[in-house]
């Protein structure tokens, strides 16, 4: 482990291999014929560290305990390049709530470069917040503190929680304000502004081929293909790009998707904004805008206002709009594979990946070797269930993992803090309860596995401490002041997240009424 910024070794194989844009100035434009445009970040007046992962600095072989401060926040503000980073904004387009958006691109992100570590692996770094880019359109390139606290805790959460993620390295304050309008209401105001280093092995999404298939650019699409291939699915490229490695790659792509949102699924996650320019062709979560954690269990819950009327995004559609959104990164694929049974073929891979993933899920959210013939039904009466009453998910599911499963033993009480109102949990809905409780235990003993190890396996499946939006708001109050003591505090509780932790039990309990509506606790925008 190096312990010094200036050990880096850069190896920017973007920029290197894939077409650039001849324009050098940066100014907001269509750009066309190239991947990306190097734009360099534009200086804050006064950087200074809120908060760094240890666990992401030693990715990169830093010593997080021999970074200097000052230096980090320089560096990672964009106030200073070091040698070897090749600053540029990519090209990419989307679809955005079903509906083709044309050029989008990284409007204020801005990618440093791309860091070889000492085990061989690619970590592209990457800044949200550090200034416009070619593809600013309307916006400043700015990012407020509470959307990149938000981003920066949920990556790192993610990433203990075992859900496939991007990573995020660093937060610093920029001691400017940017005026931001909340909730698209005519009430701006400035807030204070932040820059978070977002980390991953590429930020390639499915709207980078969308773009080129829109401009009807086939070499274009040929060569991106093939430098994904060659530098992230080695296993996969072969000397010629024929439709059977492209169909073989598409099908991969499904495959991890398919992990990813069973992912979201099992600990409660709901992304908010599943546009095709927010998926990754790595399978990783990207682009925390308007997320939230489902709380009380309700399917047809929506984070972003912006969704609030279609619910689009909803945690219940998630799995579907995920294939939808496969369905358009096929289509860009079609003039490379020429068949496009080929591609339809390979989408298979979804449903099938989904299907074990999600029986997997509740193998361990239940404690059961789910057997699809006999369990199905279980499994649809819980969920049906847990919507009679609001339901905290994280509690449930982890307090189920204690419930007596004897014949005739009373199981109700053990579940009853997952409530929001214990007192509703009368008549047909404690006969629903109890029911579903009683059925489930009796799997339990018909499997006969002993209790712990039972146990085991849930507290593996079910996590205890999630980052709940009221949680991650009471951090973004500290670090708009300069102060991320409560965030690092979380943070150090989401890295135990299937671990009891006694005297931290208050970071697992339900939303307070406070947080019910308060803005940043219930609904967010995407504006930030």
């Amino acid at each position: 482990m190096t312990g010094s910024l200036d050990a880096l070794h850069f190896d920017d194989s973007f920029v290197r291999e894939l077409p650039g844009d001849p324009e050098e100035e940066n100014f907001r434009r269509q750009v066309r014929g190239a991947m990306y445009s190097r734009v360099a970040p534009t200086p804050v007046s006064a950087p200074k560290l809120i908060a760094l992962s240890p666990e992401c600095a030693r990715l990169l072989d830093l010593d997080p305990e021999a970074l200097d401060e000052e230096r980090l926040a320089a560096v990672f503000s964009g106030n200073a390049l070091l040698d070897g980073m090749e600053p540029y904004a990519a090209c990419y387009g989307g679809h955005q709530f079903g509906n083709w958006a044309g050029q989008l691109g990284d409007g204020r992100a801005i990618t440093l470069g791309e860091v070889l570590n000492a085990r061989g692996e690619r970590w592209e770094l990457q800044l949200k917040g550090a200034g416009p880019t070619p593809y600013s359109r309307m916006g400043d390139g700015r990012a407020v503190m509470r959307s990149s606290v938000r981003e920066f805790l949920c990556s790192e959460a993610m990433h203990h929680l075992g859900v496939p993620t991007t990573r995020a390295l660093c937060l610093v304050g920029t001691g400017d304000d940017v005026v931001r309008d909340m909730f698209y209401d005519g009430n701006a105001a400035p807030e204070p502004g932040a820059v978070v280093c977002r980390v991953s092995p590429s930020f390639l999404r499915f709207g980078n081929w969308e773009i080129l298939a829109a401009r009807s650019d086939v070499e274009g699409l040929r060569r991106l293909t093939e430098y994904a291939l060659r530098t992230h699915f080695p296993e996969l490229a072969k000397d010629t790009l024929g439709p059977e490695v492209v169909a073989a790659w598409l099908a991969e792509i499904a495959r991890r998707t398919a992990v990813m949102i069973a992912g979201w699924m099992r600990v409660g996650f709901v992304h908010g904004v599943m546009n095709t320019d927010n998926m990754s062709v790595l399978g990783l979560t990207i682009d925390y805008g308007p997320y939230g954690w489902l709380e009380g269990y309700e399917p047809s819950w929506t984070p972003n206002t912006t969704d609030a009327s279609g619910r689009r995004y909803a945690y219940g559609r998630q799995p579907q709009i995920a294939l939808w959104n496969l369905v358009r990164f096929a289509n860009a694929l079609v003039p490379l594979a020429g068949e496009p049974k080929l591609l339809e073929d390979a989408l298979d891979a979804y449903g099938d990946a989904f299907v074990t993933a999600q029986r997997e899920m509740f193998s361990g959210k239940l404690g059961l070797d789910i057997r699809p013939e006999e369990d199905d039904a279980l499994v649809q009466t819980l969920l049906e269930t847990l919507q009679k009453t609001e339901t905290d998910m994280p509690i449930f599911f982890r307090k189920l993992a204690d419930a007596p499963t004897g014949e005739g033993e009373a199981r109700l009480d053990a579940v009853m803090d997952a409530f929001y109102a214990p007192d509703e949990v009368t008549g047909e809905v404690r006969e629903a309860f109890v029911g579903w409780l009683d059925r489930w235990a009796a799997r339990v003993r018909e499997e006969g596995v002993p209790a712990e190890t039972r146990r085991a396996k849930m507290n593996a499946a079910n996590p205890k401490y999630v980052p709940r939006n009221y949680l991650a708001q009471l951090a973004i109050d500290e670090a708009e002041k300069g102060d991320g003591g409560k965030l690092l505090e979380l943070l150090d509780v989401l890295r135990r997240p299937y671990d009891e932790q006694p005297g931290r039990e208050a970071y697992a309990e339900k939303r307070p009424e406070w947080a019910r509506h308060r803005a940043g606790c219930s609904m967010l925008s995407c504006s930030s």
